[in-house]
């Protein structure tokens, strides 16, 4: 075997913590998937080293919350996505505020904190409708946070309502939104795109969404899926793009990669599995060096893969999906409850604490 001086020397700076560039992370990309995780997992430990009281590498969270897709019309009709309708089919639905108030008394009696509510781009909903069901749900349930609304959404209603965003998403956060769900993420390159969903918002719009959101005082998360007509080289420049708007307007709680789910849509691409999955968190967190928090996907990977993505990288298990559409009808069907996530979480000598949506520990 020939030594590598300068790989060495790259691992040494991983190890300390260090920035990587695109070139430096396409290297440790191909690195063997046990040398990355150990990699990834060292980054985990010095980025949670002071969170909760210097128990940050003890403690891994998870949130109780519902995922409350409020409209399945949509008119951008993503290659990847089984759960949009047109408003003429059978099954096309707004939710009314009778049903919203059901979903989260079930969800508070749950011990739920939050609803993760987003959906199509429905062409007719006015600016008002949205407004009124934000009032509705803060006035009645103002314990739960209203996690609500991705970049692709706001981009959709800054189009539809003729207003600019920073007057759209600040009526919004007074009528009683809370953060905002990095959803619509994709891969950020606009050539991937055009390929996967040519009418949904480009690169640019997206970021621009989060950097106005986080200036107005709303977090947000931050997501990639990945594993269908993009590159390594893609993934990466997506993780550049997250890493750039972390460092100018750091905003985002968190990021959350998943895979490409292919079942009932119209894109014809091969989906990746398990390696690749834990290959790319691994990655994402060595290169996000400046988010706190990584999130594992086990609503598409399952239980087991979900726990392994524990010492990937991640710090957190997401969310125990009382409900669930969109991946669902993609194919993904994996369900976990509180005593699921705590015994994952213990099996690996963490400790299991619930978190509300800025990562601050309630129990």
């Amino acid at each position: 075997m020939i030594y590598d001086a300068s790989l060495d020397e790259l691992l040494q700076r991983v190890w300390a913590g260090q920035r990587i560039n695109p070139a430096e992370a396409l290297r440790l990309y191909h690195l063997p998937l046990e040398e990355l995780g150990a990699l990834a997992d060292r980054r985990r430990q010095l980025a949670k080293a002071k969170a909760y009281a210097g128990r940050g590498n003890d403690v891994v969270t998870y949130i109780v919350d519902r995922n409350v897709n409020y409209t399945n019309v949509c008119n951008v009709y993503c290659k990847f996505c089984a759960f949009y309708r047109t408003e003429k089919e059978d099954d096309a639905y707004v939710i009314s505020h009778a049903e919203m108030d059901q979903k989260i008394a079930e969800t508070v009696a749950l011990g739920g904190t939050q609803i993760l509510m987003q959906g199509g781009h429905h062409p007719r909903l006015t600016k008002q409708w949205y407004l009124d069901l934000l009032a509705h749900m803060k006035a009645k349930w103002p314990q739960v946070n209203v996690h609500g609304f991705s970049p692709s959404e706001f981009i959709h209603f800054r189009d539809v309502f003729n207003e600019p965003l920073e007057k759209i998403i600040s009526d919004f956060r007074a009528a009683g939104l809370g953060s905002i769900p990095g959803g619509g993420g994709e891969i950020l390159v606009d050539r991937v795109r055009q390929r996967i969903a040519p009418l949904k918002a480009m690169s640019d719009d997206w970021l621009e969404v989060m950097d106005v959101a986080h200036r107005l005082g709303l977090n947000s998360s931050a997501t990639m899926m990945f594993g269908h007509v993009e590159t390594i080289e893609d993934r990466i420049e997506h993780l550049e793009r997250l890493r750039g708007q972390q460092d100018k307007s750091k905003g985002f709680t968190a990021f959350i990669g998943w895979t490409f789910q292919a079942e009932h849509t119209k894109l014809r691409a091969p989906t990746v599995g398990a390696h690749d999955y834990l290959r790319t968190q691994a990655l994402a967190r060595i290169y996000l060096d400046n988010f706190e928090n990584v999130q594992s996907s086990w609503v598409t990977q399952g239980p087991d893969i979900g726990q392994v993505a524990l010492k990937f990288g991640a710090n957190d298990l997401g969310s125990i999906m009382i409900e669930e559409n969109v991946v669902s009808q993609a194919g993904a069907t994996f369900r976990l409850g509180v005593a699921d996530m705590h015994r994952l979480i213990k099996d690996l000598g963490y400790e299991p604490h619930q978190r509300d949506n800025w990562y601050r520990l309630l129990n």
